[in-house]
């Protein structure tokens, strides 16, 4: 059984692409107040929102347990809608000695789909894959997207 795994997860969504991209790069720390079941709290520990190179702190509940992550911002791309963060230290890497994620987001008129990958690799081949956080990465979508077709 192989360590290293790799993961996609997509959803489509009804609210607009691009706002959602500038929400998750540019404005994070706004995400605790769209879904505080999700998110407890999200602030920057260096550089600035939406830059290369800058790292975040996480707040999150998963499989109904308060836990943190610091990661730092790898990749931004523009044109393709996508941002990509490695895991630097928290709870996940008690299971993972290395995670990286990332998102995208395809717009085309009224349909968007939002794409979250993980790469990643196990301490040990006890570990699990990570489909209960990829389910805890769709839920967040959704929870963003109701939010903001409510606006």
């Amino acid at each position: 059984m192989s360590l290293t795994g790799h993961l996609v997860g997509q959803i489509s969504i009804k609210s607009d692409g691009n706002v959602f991209h500038e929400l998750v790069k540019d404005k994070p720390h706004h995400i605790p107040n769209i879904s505080p079941r999700h998110i407890q709290g999200l602030d920057l520990h260096e550089g600035e929102f939406g830059a290369v190179g800058s790292v975040l702190f996480f707040n999150y509940i998963h499989d109904g347990k308060a836990k943190v992550a610091k990661a730092r911002i790898e990749a931004i791309d523009e044109e393709k809608k996508s941002m990509t963060l490695k895991v630097l230290e928290g709870d996940l890497l008690e299971l993972y000695k290395s995670f990286v994620l990332s998102n995208q987001v395809e717009t085309k008129g009224e349909n968007n789909l939002v794409t979250w990958t993980f790469d990643y690799e196990k301490v040990n081949e006890n570990v699990e894959d990570p489909n209960t956080l990829m389910d805890f990465c769709i839920n967040l979508t959704k929870e963003i997207e109701t939010h903001h077709l409510q606006q």
